[in-house]
């Protein structure tokens, strides 16, 4: 770990101490060790530091990046994409790779598959009435495709990975406030200040399930709380998009 930490990969220096504990665990519980000498090691390797994607979570600044999204002036394709990542706090690349086979509007779902999914497990994504009303609007100008934001060179390729973090940049926002990531934590952090089980947000954020052949069977976990959760989250934010004042956060009922 020393060797490891000397080469300035101290992030990783700290996983292979807490993979040494766990082996060291297992060998405890198989009887093959009497004891744990990784955890004697606490506080020997220089701390790591912990990566936070930028995010705004304060209520009113979440309401001015909001109106801010409502003016941009880019493309539709680019506006559309900026107005439902909020709504839908999905990772900035499943955002930008959404097709239109995976939309269902009588279901009021978005369906990802697996395949797309960092967890490797289907996702649902529940549609509120506002992401519904965006998918709608753009659906004439890319709905004859295979993606819902297809580049804005050539419909055969998605999206690129920089053109929402482009267009925040030209809306003012730096490196430092927000990024197309900041969107779930956002969301994460004011549902769990409202009040929503941890459980329910975890599972609508398509977060590591530790057991794969468990994950793979629980895309439709807390599925009707997460059609109220995802409903209520896009009447928050229009109300805070809305009134230009700091909204009451409201608890979950």
């Amino acid at each position: 770990m020393r060797r490891i930490e000397d080469r300035g990969a101290v992030e990783t220096a700290h996983r292979i101490k807490q993979t040494c504990g766990q082996i060291f665990r297992y060998a405890i519980a198989t009887g093959r060790a009497e004891r744990d000498p990784s955890a004697d090691l606490k506080g020997a390797l220089k701390p790591a530091r912990s990566r936070h994607m930028a995010t705004i979570t304060d209520p009113q600044q979440a309401g001015e990046l909001l109106r801010a999204i409502d003016g941009y002036r880019g493309h539709l394709i680019t506006r559309s994409a900026l107005k439902l990542a909020p709504l839908t706090f999905v990772r900035p690349g499943e955002l930008r790779k959404a097709e239109w086979s995976e939309i269902d509007f009588d279901q009021a779902e978005w369906r990802i598959p697996a395949e797309k999914m960092k967890m490797k497990a289907i996702h649902i994504v529940p549609l509120s009435r506002q992401a519904i009303e965006i998918l709608k609007e753009i659906e004439p100008l890319t709905g004859g495709g295979k993606y819902v934001f297809p580049s804005l060179r050539t419909g055969r390729r998605p999206m690129s990975n920089n053109t929402v973090l482009a267009a925040l940049r030209r809306m003012g926002y730096s490196k430092d406030e927000m990024t197309g990531h900041g969107f779930r934590a956002m969301a994460s952090t004011i549902l769990h200040e409202q009040g929503w089980p941890s459980d329910v947000i975890e599972r609508q954020l398509a977060h590591a399930e530790r057991n794969s052949i468990k994950a793979a069977y629980n895309h439709a976990q807390h599925l009707p709380e997460r059609r109220k959760m995802m409903q209520h989250w896009a009447d928050y934010l229009d109300n805070l998009k809305g009134s230009g004042k700091v909204v009451p956060i409201f608890k979950a009922g």
